[in-house]
């Protein structure tokens, strides 16, 4: 880490002291989030789209469609892939160039949310069985990071989705045409991810910028609509014990249904 952005010696003392008395420096209680803004339909030329903010942290995704072949174990069902960008404007952390490990871990992370609850039903992009399908692409471009792009990506890939256009088409034969119109695509879960890191034996929830420099372990637990864990992400060298583990499952729980009335408008 550049030594810009690095926390120093005494800040991080601070923050770890703080968590012990159940404090944190912005103030927040240890399993409350930042404020969370998500805004959708912000990209014209896109299928679909969404911006979400977790206090300073801004993630923007965008959603294209395009015609293509199904994969050869799935030829009945549609594809979609996840990819993350990460560059200089969202942090001096992040270099240019070809995607790294945090951008990689990133797509798959959300990736997997998505996937494992079946959010899609990918099997109704399915055109002509083994030969077209609809592939959407879900592109995440970070604009700002404070910490916990894991939650702020997926977030706003949910939102984007949800957001998202399916074009109108004829089959003849074995051909595919586009035509004028749409209808949504068709989303049957909203899963949500949670991310909390572990510091001096404290579970924090959300973790800002300085807070992810300071932890020991971190754990991104993500809920679909029917409160059950669709995907599970560790990082950082430290570990969680089976009680940490059930208590970071709780509060995942609890925060998930939160953020998913905000996502989900009845």
């Amino acid at each position: 880490m550049k030594e810009d952005t690095a926390v120093g010696s005494v800040r991080r003392k601070e923050i770890t002291d703080l968590f012990t008395l159940g404090k944190r420096v912005d103030k927040r209680e240890l399993t409350e989030y930042r404020q969370i803004k998500v805004e959708q339909g912000i990209i014209e030329r896109a299928e679909g789209s969404a911006r979400a903010m977790l206090g300073d942290t801004d993630v923007i995704v965008g959603v294209k469609i395009e015609l293509g072949e199904p994969f050869l174990d799935t030829p009945n069902q549609g594809v979609l892939t996840v990819n993350a960008e990460l560059t200089p404007l969202a942090s001096s952390t992040f270099e240019p160039g070809p995607p790294d490990e945090q951008s990689i871990e990133l797509a798959r992370v959300v990736d997997r949310t998505i996937r494992e609850s079946k959010m899609v039903d990918l099997e109704k992009l399915c055109l002509i069985p083994k030969k077209k399908v609809f592939v959407v692409f879900v592109d995440i471009h970070a604009i700002n990071y404070d910490g916990n792009l894991i939650d702020a990506s997926a977030i706003a890939a949910v939102a984007a989705l949800i957001n998202t256009k399916l074009f109108n088409y004829e089959i003849k034969g074995e051909e595919v045409t586009l035509k004028p119109g749409y209808t949504f695509l068709p989303i049957v879960n909203y899963p949500v991810p949670v991310t909390i890191v572990k510091v001096g034996g404290k579970l924090v929830v959300d973790p800002s910028r300085e807070e992810e420099e300071v932890m020991d372990a971190r754990l991104t637990i993500s809920i679909d609509k029917n409160q059950k864990v669709c995907a599970v992400q560790k990082g950082g060298i430290g570990c969680f014990t089976a009680k940490e583990i059930s208590e970071a499952n709780e509060i995942a729980e609890s925060k998930a249904e939160e953020i998913r009335k905000i996502l989900v408008k009845e």
